[in-house]
């Protein structure tokens, strides 16, 4: 049985719907704050692809071609490093991800962080990392539920 064809087994909308509320509310806060949407989409996809949530990557995907980013560009996001289909501040930014995703990882947060004032102001950093932490936690609901709609 596939990742995909299991049963759900998490209902948040009939067993958490304030939960479910509070965390649609957060991403409504980030959709209305100071960050490119292009940008909110890189970030989600590569938390995603590290967190090998297969619903959010294949969601952050087409959401990302809906809002005008290219296949090529989603199709290199794993490999970022490795190619300049990105900005610097899209690197800044993915790199930061990359480090709040996988603590202990060895990052230097410190040098990240100066990498990130270069290009984004304090309010868009603070959106930044608020973006890391919801799509964290909708990767562990979404491989919790099985990838199963709420």
């Amino acid at each position: 049985m596939s990742y995909m064809s299991k049963p759900d087994r998490l209902h948040l909308a009939r067993h958490g719907a304030d939960g479910l509320r509070a965390l649609t509310a957060v991403e409504e806060v980030i959709a209305a704050g100071p960050l490119d949407p292009t940008l909110l989409h890189l970030v989600k996809l590569r938390v995603s692809q590290i967190n090998a949530c297969v619903f959010c990557v294949g969601m952050h995907i087409r959401e990302a071609l809906q809002d005008g980013d290219t296949q090529a560009r989603l199709d290199h996001v794993v490999v970022w490093r490795d190619t300049n289909l990105f900005s610097p501040a899209e690197r800044a930014a993915l790199a930061w991800s990359e480090a709040l995703t996988v603590p202990g990882n060895g990052a230097d947060l410190d040098s990240l962080h100066a990498s990130l004032q270069k290009h984004f102001s304090a309010e868009q950093i603070c959106s930044l990392m608020l973006v890391v932490v919801m799509i964290n936690t909708w990767n562990r609901v979404q491989i919790g539920a099985h990838g199963s709609r709420f």
